[in-house]
């Protein structure tokens, strides 16, 4: 029950409220997924499907715990100190996106933002990675497997990792175009993931 409720908090946090409040700011939705079925589009129908395979394989391992075996839990990796490594995880995850997200101010997106222009942001967290907050969902990833691994948080982690890569480069070429030598010379002094 604890492992749903956290998801919801975490999902409410870095999506609804960080929208909203940034929707109130600035007048922007920063939801740009579109609706057509290029690697843009097709991508955002990709997340979107993660998120709720993660509560669906949650809300199986939280409330109908008889369920649990159709998930193909990983017996051999259930211990003690695999689901505490997993929170921890889990925990570093939401502080990561949540100050990634700050950092960000106005400039902060889900997709690619082509209507609306916005700064670079190259301080706080981004001088050391250029993806902090896909960075802390992979973490958010691999700490939900450590604490219910099974082969759904692990195919979690498969579909995510191909997903935000692609985002990645896409979102790459489009700073490339949009901020030109200023992005160049960002991608000279700091790593796509750190």
């Amino acid at each position: 029950m604890i492992l749903f409720i956290y998801l919801l908090i975490y999902f409410l946090l870095v999506f609804v409220i960080r929208s909203v409040l940034l929707k109130v700011k600035t007048g922007v939705n920063p939801l740009t997924f579109n609706k057509t079925d290029d690697a843009h589009g097709y991508n955002g129908k990709v997340f979107t499907a993660i998120s709720f395979l993660e509560l669906l394989v949650v809300g199986i391992y939280s409330f109908k715990s008889e369920w649990y075996e159709y998930l193909l839990p990983f017996w051999y990796l259930e211990n003690d100190t695999l689901p505490k490594i997993g929170w921890g995880l889990l925990i570093l995850s939401l502080m990561v996106v949540w100050i990634a997200q700050s950092q960000m101010a106005n400039s902060w997106r889900i997709g690619i933002d082509e209507k609306n222009k916005t700064k670079l942001v190259t301080k706080g967290l981004f001088s050391i990675s250029r993806n902090p907050i896909f960075l802390g969902i992979m973490i958010a990833n691999i700490g939900l497997f450590l604490v219910i691994p099974n082969a759904f948080t692990l195919l979690i982690i498969s579909l995510s990792t191909i997903s935000i890569n692609t985002q990645i480069r896409l979102e790459e070429e489009f700073l490339k175009s949009e901020f030109e030598d200023e992005y160049l010379e960002y991608t000279r002094k700091v790593r796509r993931w750190i």
